[in-house]
């Protein structure tokens, strides 16, 4: 922007620097509610579906532009959020909205990273459904711009399920000891969709539907109306498992269910994977799968490995009374004394060994405080410290593993990685697996 005609943002980072008293307060702490200088201007876009679980967490926040390829789903968030700017394409919502502080970003998996980037690059604070990306390369590129503009901006990925208090209650019992000194992590989903390719063509995309924009960045598939079937909320079913579209379950439940682990275990970027499944399908994404990451020692354990099941697959486990099968969704860590075992709301230890009576265990005298409400604490950081529990650095190590468990499938052998430079080091030709191609006139980082 010229200097003669700055921005609200602007102003407000100025404002702050010289110290005129100005301070943005969190949520209900001006008479109650947000005064209008205490609200963020915020883009919605992917307007519909998803987006539904955010409207109450911004209704109080000034939604100035909703963006959706779908006019009927503009049409139903404007009734919620009236007097909103709508868009059908997402660079031009960006590009023309010069005064917006936040985006929710609401769209298809792959185009989550280029709405991600773009707000970034304009100094945007960013909400992104997960996955961050849906290759390798676009996560840590949104990891690394993240960490440039940190202490900038707020940022959270949509691991919703990371406010529930089971959560921390994992953390604490494995950080303390209840299963003695760690050793392994088994995560499992047992979702199965199977497809065996993409929709046959069928009619024309009706005419509200801006279909080229849905495909965005990826390469062009023709019109099938399979792909809007789904409920709202959970359509991203009838898309998600293509290759093109999506990661299947990995970045799907993965994402959520890895949540449990990589908040116990303090991990970075994995050395090596090895990964192996159902047959490989160029146009889908495994529903069977195991793939596993080696992770070095940090300050307080050993090395440990990390095993992500699906769609059947699952880890072993001679545990009398215990049937793993029943937990659709879990996660069990093994210990030198035992075992934890986890599903989203609940959790059991299982002591073994003679001297596993756990008198060795010690609860520290306050339980960790669950995180409360998982949007509320993106809008709130917005507004103050900037600090998100699942932010891009913390989310963007752990979908960069569940990326590199897709390129060791199709590579069909295990992979050392170097996480630094983001290169596989023993196959020169998986390399190219870390990326995707992106159609003309499309640009992440924008």
């Amino acid at each position: 922007m010229a200097a003669n005609n700055p921005t609200r943002r602007d102003f407000l980072k100025t404002a702050a620097v010289a110290g005129v008293g100005l301070t943005i307060l969190p949520s209900g702490v001006l008479s109650g509610k947000n005064s209008p200088s205490d609200k963020l201007n915020i883009a919605l876009i992917g307007a519909y579906g998803r987006a539904m679980a955010h409207y109450d967490a911004i209704k109080n926040e000034n939604v100035v532009a909703l963006c959706d390829v779908d006019e009927k789903n503009l049409a139903l968030a404007a009734a919620k959020f009236r007097g909103a700017k709508r868009y059908t394409d997402w660079r031009k919502c960006l590009d023309e909205e010069k005064n917006l502080d936040a985006v929710v970003c609401c769209t298809t998996d792959h185009t989550h990273a280029f709405v991600a980037m773009w707000a970034m690059n304009r100094g945007l604070h960013v909400y992104l459904e997960k996955p961050m990306g849906i290759t390798v390369e676009e996560v840590r590129l949104l990891r690394e711009t993240y960490l440039k503009n940190k202490g900038k901006i707020a940022v959270q990925q949509g691991t919703q399920r990371h406010e529930k208090p089971n959560f921390n209650r994992v953390r604490d019992l494995v950080r303390d000891g209840a299963i003695g000194d760690l050793k392994a992590v088994y995560a499992w989903g047992n979702r199965q969709l199977r497809r065996d390719g993409y929709p046959a063509p069928k009619g024309e995309p009706p005419s509200r539907l801006h279909y080229d924009l849905w495909i965005g960045p990826s390469p062009f598939h023709p019109y099938s109306p399979e792909y809007f079937a789904g409920r709202p909320g959970v359509n991203c079913l009838q898309w998600n498992m293509y290759w093109d579209f999506g990661t299947g379950q990995v970045g799907d439940m993965g994402s959520h269910t890895m949540d449990i682990a990589w908040n116990v275990i303090e991990a970075g970027v994995p050395t090596a994977v090895e990964a192996t499944g159902e047959e490989y399908n160029p146009e889908v994404t495994p529903v069977e799968l195991k793939a596993s990451f080696k992770h070095p020692a940090n300050s307080w354990r050993g090395p440990i490995d990390v095993v992500w099941y699906q769609g059947g697959a699952m880890p072993t486990a001679d545990l009398e009374g215990v049937d793993l099968n029943k937990i659709g969704h879990g996660v069990m860590f093994k210990g030198t004394k035992g075992f934890l075992i986890s599903s989203f709301d609940n959790r059991i230890i299982v002591p073994f060994g003679d001297a596993a009576d756990m008198t060795y265990y010690k609860p520290r005298p306050e339980p960790t405080e669950p995180m409360g409400r998982f949007q509320q604490e993106w809008v709130n950081a917005c507004k103050t410290d900037l600090k998100t529990t699942c932010d891009f650095e913390y989310s963007g190590n752990m979908m960069e593993q569940l990326m590199l468990g897709l390129v060791a499938y199709r590579a069909k052998k295990p992979l050392q990685y170097n996480p630094k430079t983001g290169r596989i080091t023993n196959d020169n030709a998986a390399n190219a697996l870390l990326s995707r191609k992106y159609r003309d006139g499309w640009i992440l980082n924008g």
